[in-house]
């Protein structure tokens, strides 16, 4: 049995995409509860439907993570939150920068608060590679959630609560991400409009994720942050890989036309794992990097050399056998 065996967990934001591979994995252990709290009434119907089999182990709260008061209500007894929720979208937070700030640093803020009065056993905080080095306001908030997660360690008296954060790169196949907008313009025959063909992210499979996040929260003491170690995708190569796939799978005629329409506002050609700081310090094992909470990073001996973070870009032939296994395209 694992540990959210009969255990009260929460999620925020539990209705995308990658609240939706958690939940299929913490059902597996046969946990008492699942409360999925999130703003949309209509995800949450979805889900419940999808989860009909499962109906006797969910619950479905309506609320925003900007409302304290509600999140302390949805935490009672709980044992374990994941907080999932944000603002993720890097043109939308640039062009509405407080709504990201409510929602990505005071709505973590409410989170903490909450946590803290309920007692939680542990609250583990998603954050994003863009939180390194922000030149977006996504990136800043994010940067700013995860201090906040590692100082709220400091900070909560005789209260019990773990908090640490897991680092993400881009999550293959989430909603709004650009496999489902490269599939839909395929399919309707448009050209696949690309940022920039050498733009290299770091990219993670949605079972990826989910082990870095239940691994995370399972071996987390209080204020590191978790980052996987993912491999590197060029953005033109992802396209051709996806468009190579629908055609075989499809029996398209051509391969589609590639429109290059530069980077939006906020957008880095390429992003970064960890800070140099960060590298000198980190323990390294073989799937993941432990960043120390930064209240203790100061007593720690460094490293004689940086961690190697090379960005070398995946084959098309490697992303293609990914996107088959997570059944993507």
């Amino acid at each position: 049995m694992g540990i959210y065996h009969q255990k009260k967990i929460l999620i925020t934001g539990g209705t995308g995409t990658i609240g939706n591979h958690l939940i299929k994995q913490l059902l597996q252990d046969d946990p008492q509860v699942i409360r999925i709290f999130s703003r949309d009434e209509y995800k949450q119907y979805e889900m419940g439907i999808q989860f009909t089999e499962h109906a006797s182990k969910l619950r479905f709260l309506i609320g925003d993570v900007r409302d304290q008061e509600r999140l302390i209500r949805a935490m009672k007894d709980i044992d374990y939150v994941f907080h999932l929720a944000a603002m993720k979208h890097v043109p939308f937070c640039e062009y509405n920068p407080f709504e990201a700030v409510q929602t990505n640093i005071i709505g973590t803020q409410n989170v903490i608060q909450a946590a803290i009065h309920n007692n939680v056993k542990k609250v583990l905080f998603t954050s994003t590679d863009k939180a390194i080095s922000p030149t977006n306001t996504y990136g800043a908030t994010k940067l700013t959630g995860e201090r906040l997660i590692s100082s709220a360690e400091s900070q909560k008296g005789s209260t019990q609560t773990i908090f640490s954060a897991v680092r993400f790169g881009n999550v293959m196949g989430s909603r709004g991400s650009v496999i489902p907008l490269f599939k839909k313009q395929i399919l309707n025959g448009e050209r696949i409009t690309i940022t920039d063909p050498n733009m290299l992210r770091y990219m993670m499979t949605p079972s990826q994720a989910i082990h870095l996040i239940l691994k995370a929260n399972d071996i987390a003491n209080g204020g590191e942050i978790f980052v996987l170690k993912m491999p590197v995708v060029k953005i033109g190569d992802l396209a051709n890989a996806i468009d190579e796939l629908m055609q075989e799978k499809y029996d398209l005629p051509t391969k589609v036309d590639i429109k290059y329409i530069g980077l939006r506002p906020g957008e880095k050609r390429f992003e970064e794992l960890m800070t140099m700081d960060e590298r000198l310090i980190a323990d390294e094992q073989d799937d993941m990097y432990i960043i120390p909470p930064i209240f203790k990073a100061s007593s720690i001996l460094a490293h004689e050399e940086l961690i190697d973070l090379s960005m070398v870009p995946v084959t098309q032939d490697v992303i293609k056998t990914w996107l088959m296994q997570e059944n993507l395209v």
